[in-house]
């Protein structure tokens, strides 16, 4: 299992939410390969990864190329958030990386719980909040650090994800060939 890939969670208690996807929620079973959400349509789902993972991926049109922008793996939680709240069109194709299973909701009830109560209300901002810490973290390392800085922060934060993940999932989520991450993992082994 995957650890501290998706820094947004921390210091947020998301018991709640596992717990209602779990007791309310449906139980999907997805092969490797299989989508949950789709480019240009309704995202819809919420969901607790139980087991297996997940990658978010773009398309670059111009360049006819898909690139990887994230990672979910168990006991973590995926969605195209905030798009399944509203059920607006996805921009990314959210695909299972491995057999999966998960206990999803709808966006909306999700919408619906957080409108319960203020404190729901509060814990919703803050998961958005927190979201967009982390999305505006990454993007900044795309500016503030080389490609080699980009896997050496990978690896110092998420050590295991060379066993989770091949290589050229990991070069496409730095923004890299598989051939520069090679050379780089290559330098930084043998100096």
């Amino acid at each position: 299992m995957m650890h501290n890939f998706n820094s947004y969670t921390k210091g947020l208690d998301l018991e709640f939410l596992k717990a209602y996807c779990m007791e309310k929620g449906k139980l999907l079973s997805l092969s490797r390969g299989e989508i949950l959400e789709d480019v240009g349509k309704p995202a819809q789902w919420v969901a607790y990864v139980v087991k297996g993972s997940f990658k978010y991926i773009v398309r670059n049109e111009v360049e006819a190329k898909d690139y990887i922008t994230g990672f979910v793996f168990e006991r973590e939680f995926v969605a195209d958030y905030p798009n399944c709240l509203y059920g607006t069109k996805s921009e990314i194709r959210i695909e299972a990386n491995t057999p999966c299973e998960v206990y999803a909701i709808r966006g909306n009830d999700l919408l619906n719980l957080y409108e319960e109560s203020e404190d729901k209300a509060s814990i919703g901002r803050h998961i958005a909040e927190h979201l967009f810490m982390q999305t505006y973290s990454r993007f900044l390392d795309h500016y503030r650090l080389d490609a080699r800085g980009r896997y050496e922060h990978l690896i110092a934060r998420c050590p295991d994800i060379v066993q989770q993940l091949s290589l050229k999932e990991i070069a496409s989520f730095l923004n890299m060939t598989p051939q520069m991450l090679s050379k780089i993992r290559k330098d930084i082994t043998f100096g």
